[in-house]
């Protein structure tokens, strides 16, 4: 099956410098089809309006992998129940608490989905994210019951906090084609 990848950002985008951006460019460069919407109003984001946008790109562009990042992480939960959809792969990067961002309030409170609608699954969190402690973090992986990296003094996993590459979530979506390779 051809990987095809789907970026969604969170809150405000994910411009250069952003890992996401990165992550983005290198998929191109290697090849692999990949859709990085900007999505309607991202600086005071709307979850009906995210959430018909994101199924539109689903039905047209038809992804195998989904990289989520923050408030995305909060819109794949709302959608998850309303998907008809099997993916390979869904990374979960800086999801944030389940307490209302002012300018996000619509994506509040959110649930926490038996079915996340993908055969492997990842989280990624950081020590010191202000979104969302290593308790709080530790708790949704439970909730969730998935497998988490979780990245030290990584902050909110950003260009803010550092992060204008991730190399490991390049490597995590390449990771099963190398398998592949090897064993021909």
């Amino acid at each position: 099956m051809e990987k095809r990848v789907l970026v969604l950002h969170g809150l405000g985008g994910s411009d250069f410098p952003h890992w996401q951006a990165h992550l983005a460019r290198d998929l191109i460069e290697q090849n692999t089809p990949v859709s990085f919407p900007s999505l309607p109003n991202r600086d005071n984001p709307n979850l009906n309006e995210w959430k018909a946008y994101v199924k539109k790109e689903i039905e047209h562009f038809k992804p195998t992998i989904v990289v989520c990042h923050s408030l995305a992480n909060l819109l794949w939960f709302h959608l998850c129940d309303e998907l008809d959809i099997n993916l390979k792969k869904l990374m979960l990067v800086a999801p944030v608490r389940d307490k209302e961002l002012e300018q996000a309030k619509t994506f509040f409170p959110y649930p926490i989905p038996t079915d996340l609608k993908a055969e492997e699954i990842i989280m990624a969190a950081s020590t010191n994210d202000p979104y969302m402690n290593v308790e709080e973090a530790i708790r949704l992986q439970s909730k969730l019951q998935i497998g988490m990296k979780l990245l030290e003094e990584a902050g909110h996993i950003n260009a803010e906090s550092g992060f204008g590459k991730l190399d490991c979530a390049l490597d995590w979506i390449n990771r099963e084609e190398e398998c592949e390779e090897s064993k021909s």
